[in-house]
């Protein structure tokens, strides 16, 4: 698709009034305090990759509600030195896939913890081995819908707490230096790592690829590419729940959670990209660390991509970025 949204000139100062709940801050405390408090074991077992020069582990971690998810915990083979950690969220439908899939960060000197998707896993990729045991009312399939009538029953609630908790279970893993520890993700994945960008406030980076549930209103009203698709549909059916259905994506909007960050930051952004349209993106880098006194923070732009991005260029990018901090 050609570029669609606004010109790249309006696009670097969009800092669109994006609805905060008054209680916004409130509701994430206690959601996080109820997920601590609920408590639940980290566990790490070898996976078995057979990898001469990575060591992949199996860990189970407790995420909402104490509920256990899965992640892969990978180091360079031989290396004893604590290292920084980068902890990686999958895009919308996949899971944490193979203990042989995620080798790159190991082979560039970090630790690296792979999180599973809960009730994600089955749209691509190799699979992912968490369940939702969250309850929710009518849905659209998919996500985005589930338990959307209050944002206690939200999907994303839960998966934003997982995510979390990842970083909790991340800094007490053997081999891991927990002042130095990353978040990134691509897409859902991109979305989730500012959630806890501004949920853990002493992160040492922040890596957004083409990030999801940023500006969710317009975007609903921007494009039909899914996921945010099924929100539309889901609206066309229950005619009345407008409001209360964007009340509770308020709670979740990376706008809110981008006000909030204050480790440095690098974002991707592409121009043709039709499933997260680049002003939601931009809304959210733009108003990146005003909360806060404002934040390091550095935008990479890929003219003429859709929702691919940079792909292993940004990887790249990632790589000299983490190195020089």
């Amino acid at each position: 698709m050609p570029q669609f949204d606004l010109p790249w000139e309006e696009l670097q100062s969009y800092r669109p009034q994006v609805t905060e709940p008054a209680d916004f801050d409130a509701f994430w405390q206690r959601t996080l305090a109820q997920a601590r408090a609920a408590g639940g074991e980290v566990t790490v077992t070898d996976a078995g990759a057979g990898l001469p020069h990575v060591d992949v582990h199996d860990v189970t971690f407790p995420g909402f509600d104490g509920e256990p998810i899965k992640a892969w915990y990978s180091r360079p083979a031989g290396v004893t030195a604590d290292l920084p950690l980068v902890v990686q969220f999958h895009g919308y439908g996949g899971g944490r896939m193979l203990p042989v899939e995620h080798t790159l960060w190991p082979a560039a000197g970090f630790a690296h913890l792979m999180v599973d998707n809960r009730g994600q896993g089955s749209s691509w990729g190799s699979g992912g081995d968490t369940p939702d045991a969250g309850h929710s009312g009518p849905a659209l399939p998919g996500f985005m819908t589930r338990g959307i009538d209050s944002p206690d029953t939200y999907f994303y609630r839960r998966l934003m707490t997982d995510a979390v908790r990842a970083v909790d279970a991340g800094r007490t893993l053997a081999g891991v230096d927990p002042a130095r520890v990353a978040v990134a993700g691509v897409s859902q994945g991109g979305g989730v790592a500012l959630a806890v960008a501004a949920l853990v406030p002493d992160l040492w980076a922040v890596m957004p690829d083409v990030p999801f549930l940023s500006h969710i209103a317009r975007a609903v009203r921007l494009t039909d590419a899914d996921p945010y698709g099924e929100i539309r549909r889901y609206l066309a059916v229950h005619r009345d729940a407008t409001e209360r259905v964007f009340a509770t994506l308020a709670y979740v909007d990376g706008v809110n959670f981008a006000r909030r960050i204050t480790a440095p930051s690098l974002w991707s952004v592409a121009l043709c990209d039709e499933v997260c349209p680049p002003s939601t993106v931009m809304a959210a880098f733009n108003h990146c660390g005003e909360h806060v006194g404002g934040t390091a923070k550095e935008m990479v732009v890929y003219p003429f991509n859709g929702h691919e991005g940079g792909a292993m260029h940004q990887v790249m990018r990632q790589l000299e970025f983490v190195r020089a901090l």
